[in-house]
């Protein structure tokens, strides 16, 4: 035998032994113990998350009546308003002096009322003794009306200028809390402008905006019976805010959209808060958490499944092996157990933990050994003896 023979059959044997060791290493060990569960039937409060937009229960763009320059701005940005409350001031010279020239027209036009109801009444007098002629009396009569609608034109401009003048003020329809403002004095301003001059957002109670899906909608009625018995017996539900940290005032659901969204096929809800301490505003973001209690159930771990083509399946202990067995499954969960709807019956045997990792036919050993109490009638004759 040459020396490169020998070299080359004392590598393959080096070879052959990794093999075996690498062999040894991945080969399942034949007293390898598992996770078991034995099916029963328990009671679970389950949560489901959905993203929310916060909004005061009233928010107000609020946009001047007139045209003019701003000349004073009576409020801080940020700062809390009543309803009633001057927030800014509009140049009032113009509208001061309209109001007064409406003033002086309704005047005029009251003297010219009084003449014209003057030689009224003496045409009359003198048609009666035949002094004057019918066309007389009634020009006279024609001129009393048009006087009269004279008196009541400029009444009207005098309420229109009164109203301009008093629109210089502009002021907060509602108690709330005032937006940032993006205007400053010597702005020229009107009724038509893009931004308005402060949002006014009455935030002691805020509403949550968020959306369910049309199948969770579906589920919720036949639970239910209605949208309006929904409404009346879900339990109340958690705001998580947009810092992880949880409100600490609970909701309540008070509206449900009637139609569902064609763009995403999902359906509105809203949610109303307590926010006496200001804490949450307009224009924020939270979860919605809603809790659905569920009783005398079949509830598994989520890690005693696996999945394939959609479909969720675990492993039955049968006969000491494991059997693959496809089950449903509520669509709400906790996000680390599951509610089985069909495919398990009390008192099948499970496993717990690693499902993904078994192959059908899989031996099982479990390593929690179910222990029972011993029954009633054994406790009596054992204290008998």
């Amino acid at each position: 035998m040459t020396k490169r023979t020998l070299l080359a059959i004392l590598t393959i044997c080096s070879l052959l032994a990794c093999a075996c060791k690498e062999g040894a290493k991945t080969a399942p060990k034949e007293d390898s113990l598992y996770e078991t569960l034995e099916i029963c039937l328990g009671d679970r409060t389950l949560t489901t998350g959905y993203s929310a937009a916060i909004s005061g229960v009233q928010t107000v763009e609020i946009r001047p009546q007139v045209s003019g320059m701003i000349t004073d701005i009576l409020i801080e940005e940020g700062e809390s308003v009543r309803k009633g409350q001057v927030l800014f001031v509009i140049d009032q010279t113009p509208y001061k002096a309209a109001y007064e020239i409406a003033i002086a027209n309704v005047k005029s036009a009251e003297a010219a009322l009084s003449t014209a109801r003057l030689i009224y009444e003496s045409n009359k007098n003198l048609f009666e003794q035949d002094v004057v002629s019918e066309f007389d009396l009634m020009t006279a009569q024609n001129d009393l009306t048009e006087a009269e609608a004279r008196l009541a034109l400029c009444k009207a401009e005098e309420v229109n200028a009164s109203n301009n003048l008093s629109y210089t003020e502009v002021r907060s329809p509602v108690n709330g809390v005032a937006s940032m403002i993006p205007y400053r004095v010597g702005a020229l301003v009107n009724s038509s402008i893009t931004q308005p001059l402060v949002t006014v957002s009455d935030d002691s109670r805020v509403y949550a905006y968020f959306s369910m899906a049309e199948n969770q909608m579906l589920d919720m009625v036949q639970q239910y019976g209605s949208l309006n018995n929904a409404i009346k017996q879900m339990p109340e539900v958690e705001l998580i805010m947009s810092n992880g940290e949880k409100y600490e005032h609970t909701g309540k659901i008070n509206a449900i959209s009637g139609t569902i969204s064609e763009s995403t096929g999902s359906v509105s809800l809203r949610a109303v808060f307590n926010n006496r301490n200001h804490l949450l505003r307009n224009g924020g973001s939270g979860t919605i958490i809603i809790p659905v209690t569920v009783k005398d159930r079949i509830v598994i771990p989520q890690s005693a499944t696996y999945e394939l083509q959609d479909r969720v399946f675990v492993y039955k202990v049968v006969n000491g092996k494991a059997s693959s067995t496809e089950i449903r499954i509520s669509p709400q969960n906790n996000g680390t157990e599951y509610i089985v709807e069909d495919g398990l019956q009390v008192g099948d045997i499970i496993v717990a933990e690693g499902a993904g990792l078994i192959k059908e036919g899989t031996v099982i050993r479990s390593k929690n050994q179910k222990v029972t109490e011993p029954s009633d009638t054994l406790k009596t004759e054992e204290g008998l003896e």
